[in-house]
């Protein structure tokens, strides 16, 4: 199969199994909507009522941050465990291992154009209309999308290989869900020097808080911030599907121990 045969292949198997986990649910694709709003509201009510923290556009700056994390977090999480949820299919067939990663990749994905709906909806409905700008949103989901598939190859390699790494990626969501910007922002740490680490070292901070600059401000994004995160995403890229590739029949005998 060549390249494209695979992305057609990807496509399919994303889209069969969204329809079957669709079809388990009563709400079914009310889901899709009803999941990230519900995550928003309960953050929303602990932080802005029971600590009493939070700005007068708490509610929006929170989505804006969550909804993105969720996508991220979900799909890392997921595609972490695609090869052991797919023994079956890895015994039938030899289907490059890469696959089977994008495959969840892909289907949290088309899940999040409907989130993203959402999102955009509430931005509009919350009096914020700066339009002109809001092209560099497309760039952003690109880059998050990068950040995602080298991560979640890298984790399906981890976790393939020794099943206990899933202990260590709830960690790091949780880790990522207070590190990334999502109940605060860059700009308000004072500390110029933590500022920089994280703009370095946090590509999920970068975009979250590229996400707000967008959406609420209505600002020009500075693309040499963003350049450190596509650094990191490309090589998390290079490194995870490098080693799929490369422990391929390694992994196989990993996945039936």
């Amino acid at each position: 199969m060549h390249f494209f045969q695979y992305c057609s292949l990807i496509h399919v198997m994303a889209r069969m199994k969204l329809k079957s986990k669709a079809n388990m649910l009563l709400l079914s694709y009310v889901w899709w909507v009803l999941e990230p709003l519900l995550f928003v509201l309960m953050f929303y009510f602990v932080f802005k009522f029971l600590l009493n923290r939070g700005r007068e556009d708490f509610f929006i700056f929170l989505i804006i941050g969550k909804i993105p994390f969720l996508w991220f977090s979900k799909s890392v999480t997921s595609a972490a465990n695609s090869l052991i949820e797919n023994r079956g299919l890895i015994n039938q067939r030899p289907i490059p291992k890469f696959v089977f990663p994008l495959v969840n990749v892909h289907e949290a994905a088309y899940q999040q154009l409907v989130t993203f709906a959402v999102l955009i909806s509430f931005v509009i409905f919350n009096g914020y209309h700066d339009f002109g700008l809001w092209w560099q949103l497309i760039p952003l989901i690109f880059l998050q999308y990068l950040l995602i598939c080298g991560l979640s190859s890298l984790f399906t390699l981890f976790v393939t290989y020794a099943p206990d790494f899933r202990m260590i990626v709830s960690m790091f969501m949780m880790g990522m869900m207070f590190c990334s910007g999502i109940f605060w922002s860059i700009g308000d740490i004072a500390d110029p020097q933590l500022q920089k680490i994280i703009l370095l070292f946090n590509p999920l901070a970068v975009i979250i808080d590229g996400y707000r600059q967008v959406l609420m401000h209505g600002q020009l994004l500075n693309w040499m911030t963003f350049a450190p995160a596509l650094l990191i995403s490309l090589g998390l890229i290079l490194t995870g599907f490098g080693g799929l590739k490369k422990f391929d029949s390694l992994l196989t005998r990993r996945v039936f121990m």
